[in-house]
């Protein structure tokens, strides 16, 4: 199976991306099909034996829809607002003449000029000519039929495909002002003549064009809602500095290959991901990870795409390029996760699918009971007039977008922040979780071992004792890539009154799983576990006492000899993550029971659990183990699992949400809904709140949304709006969810 993310052009409403999502999921070999109005994208997984982007492509156009390239120019969006822009001040230029016809009517102005023994004034003339029902069709009728065709083959479109949308409804409406409009001109003119009756060419026009004006206000707030991906995507550098014969020459991002040498120089961002080979500099890495201070690299550093180089000039070798990269997979990320639905959004598209036969049949009724009932089929004007409104008001739109609207802001907000939630469900799961569960190594501690503890066997120190004995041992472990080597050495500073004159260690001999030999200004080392000591003749003192002491608080323990005798012991402990204590602090301030599973043993579990205040802990578990106390906590109410390792990755799965750490396995990473690109747990009670205030503004949307539309057909149906307030409210109620759910760009997460 594949799946691949479209980017769709020609939607009007949220029932557009139902009609998308419905033939899609007709053709052979479409496994699922997800569209997103808000987005204005498809996610679509299929069976790639079976068919194609290209057939998938020329689906939708069948559709009547069309799907948008890849590459666009900057200003794309732009020009489309421009456009729409005209086309809705054309339209209210066009429409205006009958609006002021139609007050013009209400005064009996049209007739005064005709009126005998009345002596009329030019603005009597004015409004005679402009009565004029040849002047009235030839300004409404463009409306209708030019302007107004994208209703008509919108409309057209989506009954063929059985799924009718809001354009029906506005076709409906406005043709039958129009029509209604012809049928007086053609057999009711003298009563039109002295506007007896009326003729709703205003009704028509107006319908149209304050629908189309609702269209571009939404397609503003659109716009900004969408800004996140569109931040995102204008990280990627167009060109790339590549060094060929010695000489920097440009090429186009695209045309990069791997091993290919490429030149940065300060202020330039970042083309490629690969590694430092000269130079160095200072690097914000803020677009993917979210971190706000700048991060030196130096020769050896691994760099990433869409970073920006803050001052020195340096020079990296490619090693993924293009849909590759790191950032790549971001983009694509959140595009998938913006395209996604949450299961409130499938109960509310479930809900918009019987809205139109439904609006249907209430504009039907209305028309019956005024007609039939109220006015005793004494006139169509007023009956007519309350079903054109009911169909007018009724659009659904502002129940359609009251969850990706704010699903996708939330989700760019949380890409911007360096928290990728994968899809709308895991926004909702995060948002209802009430427990977290924790691994300990590589979560809540970075799964490296410091030096805490450096100790005399003999009891007290000598004299300088302790600053010659350590600079035996960084001696023998400098160079080492044993990580309790490299613990040494980076943790000696302590313990150390001068590292400028750390000897050399020669005749090194490492031997895996015991420790390792030297021989350091003539002196024999030996530096390792107490059975390494007394494999190489340096037996260890009786430590059972403070060895279980330490084991207890989660820290190991090496020894170092000189010369045969043992002299002194290291501990050492897995450092806990900065910022760690603050973010669970955080977490239990929002509501939420800790929990600690882990494999590591008893010891370092219960010392970590003890400083991080987590009184649940369990340890020694296999990931089986993992699963079945997973599933027992899920009873208990909403859970989320937060890990790295590959261990991990079945109970991430399991969880109603996995989160995963940005510096974690590439198992891990895949199988969580959502991805810290930090490894700072502070990141933990932000998703959440990201989470929560997203789905408290979708409620509002919803709740909101319901409302109006209930209290609003209801007002229709009774005649108390005119077709034109109509098209305005309707106007505006897709408009304020879209401004309630931009409201989430502002205040902390």
């Amino acid at each position: 199976m594949a799946t691949t993310t479209l980017r769709i052009g020609g939607m009007t409403c949220t029932l557009c991306s139902a009609a998308i999502e419905a033939g899609l999921e007709r053709l052979d070999g479409v496994d699922k099909a997800s569209v997103s109005f808000a987005s204005e994208s498809a996610q679509v997984e299929y069976d790639d034996n079976l068919v194609n982007e290209e057939r998938l492509g020329k689906e939708v156009e069948r559709l009547g829809f069309w799907v948008e390239g890849d590459e666009e120019p900057p200003d794309a969006e732009q020009v489309r607002l421009h456009r729409q822009l005209a086309v809705l001040i054309l339209s209210a230029v066009l429409t205006a003449p009958t609006l002021v016809c139609m007050v013009g009517c209400f005064n009996k102005a049209c007739v005064v000029a005709i009126t005998p023994g009345i002596h009329p004034s030019w603005i009597d003339y004015f409004f005679y000519y402009l009565h004029d029902w040849r002047l009235q069709f030839a300004v409404a009728t463009p409306v209708q039929f030019i302007i107004g065709a994208r209703f008509y083959k919108s409309a057209f479109f989506s009954l063929k495909n059985g799924v009718p949308t809001m354009d029906v409804l506005v076709v409906f409406g406005s043709s039958a002002a129009y029509f209604y409009s012809v049928y007086i001109v053609a057999f009711r003119f003298h009563s039109y003549t002295y506007c007896d009756e009326y003729a709703y060419l205003d009704a028509s026009a107006t319908i149209i064009t304050l629908v189309l004006l609702g269209r571009y206000l939404e397609a503003l707030a659109k716009n900004r809602v969408t800004a996140s991906v569109r931040a995102l995507l204008a990280l990627r550098p167009k060109t790339a500095r590549v060094l060929r014969n010695g000489e920097g020459v440009f090429v186009p991002v695209d045309e990069l290959m791997h091993g290919e040498i490429v030149e940065v120089h300060p202020g330039e961002q970042l083309p490629a991901d690969g590694v430092l080979v000269w130079g160095a500099s200072s690097v914000d890495e803020s677009a993917l990870t979210g971190e706000s201070l700048p991060v030196e690299k130096a020769a050896g550093s691994a760099v990433c795409a869409a970073t920006l180089n803050q001052y020195g000039t340096f020079r990296y070798r490619v090693e993924q390029a293009g849909k590759d990269t790191k950032f790549a997979g971001i983009l694509q990320f959140v595009e998938n996760a913006q395209a996604s639905k949450a299961p409130v959004q499938q109960m509310v598209d479930r809900v918009s699918a019987w809205f139109v036969p439904t609006v249907i049949a209430v504009a039907t009724a209305t028309f019956a009971v005024w007609y039939f009932g109220i006015d005793h089929m004494a006139a169509l004007d007023q009956p007519l007039l309350n079903a054109i409104a009911v169909l007018v008001i009724s659009c659904p739109c502002a129940l359609g977008l009251a969850t990706p609207a704010a699903m996708v802001v939330g989700l760019g907000r949380g890409a911007r922040k360096g928290i990728l939630i994968r899809s709308g469900e895991a926004m909702e799961n995060l948002a209802q979780i009430t427990q977290m569960v924790f691994d300990k190594t590589g979560t809540l501690t970075e799964g490296k071992p410091e030096l805490t503890d450096f100790f005399s066997l003999a009891g007290a120190w000598k004299e300088g004792e302790q600053s010659a004995l350590m600079r035996l041992a960084v001696a023998s472990e400098k160079g080492s890539e044993h990580p309790l080597g490299i613990a040494i050495v980076a943790g000696a500073t302590v313990f150390l009154e001068d590292r400028s004159d750390i000897p050399q260690a020669e005749n090194c001999t490492a031997v895996p799983g015991g420790g390792v030999t030297a021989t350091v200004e003539s002196k024999h080392i030996c530096l390792g576990t107490a059975r390494f000591l007394e494999q190489n003749g340096a037996p260890v003192p009786d430590t059972s006492g403070w060895e279980a002491r330490f084991k207890a608080d989660g820290k190991s323990v090496v020894f170092l000899a000189v010369e045969g005798r043992a002299r002194a012991a290291l501990a050492f402990r897995d450092r806990i993550r900065k910022h760690a204590g603050f973010a669970l602090e955080e977490l239990r301030k929002q509501g939420l029971s800790l929990h600690l599973l882990t494999g590591d043993g008893e010891g370092a579990a219960r010392a970590v659990a003890s400083e991080l205040r987590i009184d649940d802990c369990r340890a020694r578990l296999l990931p089986e183990d993992k699963l079945e106390a997973l599933r027992r906590l899920k009873a208990d109410g909403w859970t989320a699992m937060v890990g790295d390792g590959i261990n991990d990755a079945p109970a991430l799965a399991t969880a109603d949400v996995g989160i995963a750490m940005g510096g974690g396995t590439d198992i891990a990473v895949e199988a969580g809904g959502v991805v810290l690109m930090q490894n700072d747990l502070t990141a933990l009670p932000a998703a959440v709140r990201l989470a929560r205030k997203t789905m408290r503004k979708i409620r509002q949307n919803l709740l909101w949304a319901l409302l109006y539309n209930t209290v609003a057909i209801s007002v229709a149906a009774t005649g108390h709006l005119s077709p034109e307030a109509s098209a305005l409210a309707m106007a505006c109620s897709s408009v304020s969810v879209l401004l309630n759910s931009l409201s989430l760009r502002h205040g902390e997460i």
